[in-house]
């Protein structure tokens, strides 16, 4: 794809600032949980993985290199698990509770996909080989 490198990085910072945004609405402690906040940390705070790795994945996204390429696809691949991780946990029912989903949720979800399909079908010119004749 002719600009999946952008597009690739545009999903991180996607990424990025969706750990800000709300996440989950819980009525019985009546808070918002972010990828930051959760009451007495009880999920911990994904949003620093998510931006770390985010982070390391433009910068290979960016890196015309075949094993920049390679690692960008390992990287993706535990962020899109990461996300379906925090997606289970902080929207999950518990006693008889279920909290509302937020937009900050779907967008983690919705941009580690982004990142994962451009990091499957990146840009990059291989070298040709030498022919010998």
């Amino acid at each position: 794809m002719k600009y999946s490198q952008w597009i690739g990085v545009a999903a991180a910072i996607t990424l990025v600032i969706a750990c800000f945004i709300p996440w989950a609405y819980y009525p019985d402690v009546q808070k918002e949980f972010t990828g930051f906040f959760s009451e007495n940390n009880q999920y911990g705070r994904p949003g620093k993985l998510f931006v770390v790795f985010a982070v390391i994945s433009s910068v290979f996204f960016l890196v015309p290199r075949v094993w920049a390429k390679r690692w960008n696809l390992l990287f993706n691949a535990i962020i899109v698990a990461w996300a379906i991780r925090c997606f289970l946990v902080f929207t999950g029912c518990y006693h008889g509770i279920c909290p509302e989903k937020r937009a900050g949720i779907w967008l983690v979800l919705i941009s580690s996909a982004v990142m994962m399909l451009m990091a499957a079908f990146p840009d990059t010119k291989l070298p040709e080989q030498k022919k010998n004749g």
